[in-house]
């Protein structure tokens, strides 16, 4: 006989994977930022204010390289979220082909440091980020970071 206690608990999941589109404009910077805020809350996502924050100025970098950088060849953009028990991966799929890299500080110039600041908040999280070719042509840029749960 099986005892009350010992049967397992369906608590309700925060994971999955979401993905949307939209166009490669100026206002899909903060409401890329503010779909993303508002999925993880919805999804009761265990995440602490500094992850939290962290991985928001992650998605307003990744989405305004792609508006400023790749509109032309791709007037659209794609995010990702992606959550598990540990981790949140945040994505920004475009479709053009240049595949940029992190450039060091340079503290003559008012830009270009978007990358490298990704790079920074996700190895400070503790967490891992990369650039990877699509099939089609473009590229996806993700970054992924621990959730730390909050006791």
């Amino acid at each position: 006989m099986e005892s009350l206690g010992s049967a397992p608990a369906d608590p309700v999941s925060y994971e999955g994977v979401w993905r949307f589109t939209a166009p490669a404009v100026e206002a899909s910077v903060p409401s890329a930022r503010h779909a993303v805020r508002d999925l993880l809350g919805r999804q009761g996502v265990p995440v602490e204010d500094d992850v939290l924050q962290g991985l928001l100025l992650i998605v307003s970098e990744l989405v305004t390289n792609a508006v400023k950088h790749a509109a032309l060849l791709s007037p659209e953009l794609a995010v990702e979220v992606a959550i598990a028990a540990d981790w949140v991966r945040v994505s920004v799929e475009d479709n053009h082909p240049y595949r940029p890299t992190a450039l060091e500080t340079d503290y003559a110039q008012t830009g270009g440091r978007g990358l490298l600041l990704v790079k920074v908040i996700t190895a400070e999280a503790g967490g891992t980020c990369d650039v990877e070719h699509t099939a089609s042509g473009g590229k996806i840029i993700w970054a992924a970071l621990p959730l730390k749960t909050q006791l």
